[in-house]
């Protein structure tokens, strides 16, 4: 049992924060291990013109983004992809402006999952945010990317969930992220994490803008066809679709006017063809150990950074094999929200995947890039959904994948989709190098102190 004794000074010093929770949590330690710092030491609001949450509005969703604005929750702020999410309502969401994000800003969940961060770039510009994301705009006091640095770290983390509150749904508020310490770094040490910083940021937009320039020409080419069907379906059809689909959305949905359109008028390969294998592994009991494996589930992956506390012990790691993937394949979630597509990069190849994702393995002489392009584009996202079974909670398996129809596109313009996915990937793999490495920094700057 952990047991701490606390002085009233404590308590004062907390704003009068009496559970026991509080003052026992690594928040203590690390209040103290900050406390020993060399140099001068500042509240966070002094080092920001404001920290807030935005306006509280009422959600109307939209399916067009001609009436719509991307609208990003406090786990979207966090993921790679900031294209296929919701899209408020520009009529009915008030005061769009206090909601928008800027670049350079320090973005925090603070409801649910509490304390994570995110460093705002060209991508999350002029996006919305929900209130259960506390924006922290810098004033350059201190480099805007040496304050994400030190609050994503494993010392800011503790920091900000030490402040979480609520009995049912907890949370932490600005002021107390305001009142958080932080040392006045070196200017050189400042410039060199904020250096990292943005050059991460710049490199993940390029990387982001190079898939989706890659997306955008598989789905010009084919999104005019995806229209609603007709709602009469004969026998015939049926038979001719080689499976058992008796619903009629199968049959009349946008998702099926696309899989008609490119089975009848392009050249095309079922994904069986152009793949060595598409398998998940069994199901399995899990046994979490301290150190070990990082094993990620279907969201996980979907992060900018995939992280996870949990963690399979190499031994049970070693007796499954198949839950480790390899740089170049493609994983699809195939379990409640389907057909995320996610290209494995030097990173996720150290990782443990659930098995509620799918592997996909291309074949040696596939254009890996040109495959992954079409997966994660809306048109084989589209595709890939059509597949969809189960009433309750909707999944596919590897035999739905299989016949997944792949349009061969005019070689060179392939080529030219590989080219940018494999930019994509570099540039991709080198700015979660350079954020890891700015956090590190600061990690080790801190220790320093308590050698």
């Amino acid at each position: 049992m952990k047991t701490a004794l606390v002085n009233i000074k404590d308590v004062k010093s907390a704003r009068l924060r009496t559970d026991a929770s509080y003052h026992l949590s690594e928040g203590q330690a690390v209040q103290r291990d900050i406390a020993s710092s060399p140099y001068p030491l500042m509240k966070v609001r002094d080092v920001a013109n404001d920290i807030f949450i935005g306006n509280r509005a009422k959600r109307v969703y939209v399916s067009s983004a001609d009436h719509g604005i991307p609208f990003l929750s406090s786990s979207d702020i966090l993921k790679g992809d900031l294209e296929h999410v919701k899209l408020a309502s520009k009529k009915y969401t008030s005061e769009i402006e206090k909601m928008l994000l800027h670049k350079g800003w320090t973005l925090i969940s603070r409801s649910g999952t509490i304390g994570n961060c995110a460093f705002a770039n060209a991508k999350h510009a002029q996006k919305l945010a929900s209130e259960h994301v506390i924006r922290l705009v810098p004033n350059n006091i201190l480099r805007g990317g040496l304050v994400y640095a030190y609050l994503a770290s494993k010392y800011g983390h503790s920091l900000l969930t030490q402040g979480t509150f609520g009995a049912v749904i907890q949370h932490i508020e600005p002021d107390f992220v305001g009142s958080l310490p932080i040392p006045h770094f070196p200017e050189t040490f400042q410039e060199e994490v904020d250096d990292l910083m943005q050059e991460s940021a710049r490199l993940r937009e390029e990387a982001v803008g190079a898939l989706e320039e890659a997306q955008e020409l598989i789905d010009d080419k084919f999104s005019r066809y995806s229209v609603n069907k007709e709602n009469s379906v004969s026998i015939k059809s049926i038979i001719n679709s080689h499976n058992t689909r008796f619903e009629g959305q199968y049959y009349t949905s946008k998702n099926r006017s696309i899989y008609d359109y490119i089975v009848s008028h392009c050249e095309y390969k079922l994904l069986k063809e152009i793949t060595d294998k598409i398998f998940r592994p069994g199901i399995f009991k899990r046994e979490y150990v301290q150190n070990g494996v990082t094993f990620l589930g279907g969201a996980d992956i979907m992060m900018a950074i995939p992280d996870s506390d949990k963690k399979l012990s190499f031994k049970q790691v070693e007796r499954i094999p198949e839950l480790l993937v390899k740089r170049g394949w493609i994983l699809v979630t195939c379990g409640g929200t389907i057909g995320n597509a996610v290209c494995i990069d030097s990173q996720l190849a150290k990782c443990a995947i659930s098995q509620h994702v799918m592997r996909v393995v291309p074949k040696e002489d596939t254009l890996k890039g040109y495959l992954y392009a079409f997966l994660s584009s809306n048109t084989g996202h589209m595709l890939i959904n059509l597949y969809t079974s189960g009433s309750v909670i909707p999944q596919i398996e590897a035999h739905h994948l299989e016949r997944v129809p792949v349009p061969m596109m005019e070689k060179e313009l392939m080529v030219y989709i590989n080219s940018l996915v494999e930019t994509y990937i570099s540039n991709l793999e080198n700015s979660k190098d350079k954020e890891k490495q700015a956090i590190h920094m600061v990690e080790q700057e801190i220790e320093s102190w308590n050698k």
